[in-house]
Order: C-alpha cells, then structure tokens, then sequence
C-alpha cells in the first residue's frame, strides 16, 4: 500500500508530477498521449508510468494508463494522527468530545458557557445520584468535590437544570438520564 512518504517521493521529480497531473486532468490515456500533453519526453514517461504501477499510483489498463486518485486518499489516512484517548468510549461523538474537554482524569477544567455544553457535563455529573435516593448537602457537596472545588456551582446549575431538587436541607435527583 502507498504511504504519504512513497507517494511525495514519486511526485518529487517535475516529469512524474507532470504525468500525474495528465492523467489527473485529461484521464485515461496512453504513454505518447500523455507525453503530447505533459510535455515529458516518451522514454521518461515510461520510466515514470512504470514506477508509478508498481507503486500503486497508476494501473496499466491494456496500454491506457489510469491515476488511482484513491491511493491520494488513502496514504493521507494512514498519516493522519490517531484519535486521542477518551473517558467515555460509550458515548456519541458530540457528547464524547464535550466531555473529554470538560473533563481530565475525573476533575472539571472547563465550565462551558453555552447552556447545551453545560447539561451534558451536568447529565453526567448527576448519575452519581440515584433516583429515589435522598442526600444531604454535606453528601451531594462530597460527591462533587472530587470533579472540583466549586461544589456550590455545581449543585446550582443541576438545581437550575431540574437534575436534582432540593428542600428542608435534602437533594434528589430529579432529572436527567438513566444508565
């Protein structure tokens, strides 16, 4: 397979490019066809079709060559870099990526401004309550104190989000996904 370093090697001398650019432009054609339109001597046209076949980049069609434009493609993937890692593998691309920027080893280092970013840390922040379940502040302020410092705004936000609820001094959740 054609990796990004082979190929700029092929398209490092100027006749290859030209060939490559013939038959990007103007198709299948044959070598002497090719060498009209580039401008390349036929005996380096050749020489060029030749190490371009067995790179991968072109095929020999019975004497009309075609560029194999998805080899361009192609090499680009294998060079791009990989995804990094995430926390959450389970969850759908958006959320995924607000997350992973919210969130570093388990601790908050990004408050999103925009209200939609905001509930999904929310959402995730509130399954470490369980419907049903009662907690107090000193509770609710433990649980969240190892996501970060500002408990308070936390707890406000899923209060004002209609996550949890809270009266006589207790929390519940009241909101919010079950997983």
């Amino acid at each position: 397979m054609l990796n990004a370093q082979a190929l700029v090697g092929l398209l490092a001398e100027p006749e290859r490019m030209r060939i490559v650019a013939s038959l990007a432009l103007d198709g299948p054609q044959a070598a002497a066809s090719i060498a009209d339109r580039s401008g390349v001597e036929l005996r380096a046209v050749v020489d060029g079709l030749d190490r371009m076949c067995t790179a991968g980049l072109v095929e020999d069609l019975g004497g009309e060559f075609v560029l194999l434009e998805a080899a361009f493609k192609l090499a680009a993937r294998q060079e791009a870099p990989a995804a990094p890692p995430t926390s959450f593998p389970d969850e759908p691309g958006d959320r995924r990526r607000i997350l992973d920027q919210c969130l570093k080893d388990g601790r908050l280092v990004h408050m999103p401004t925009k209200r939609s970013k905001r509930l999904v840390l929310l959402e995730e922040l509130v399954q470490r309550f369980e419907p049903g379940e009662r907690y107090t502040e000193r509770q609710v302020n433990a649980s969240l104190a190892s996501v970060s410092s500002d408990t308070a705004t936390l707890r406000r936000y899923m209060v004002d989000e209609e996550l949890l609820d809270r009266a006589d001094g207790e929390y519940w959740r009241c909101g919010g996904p079950i997983r």
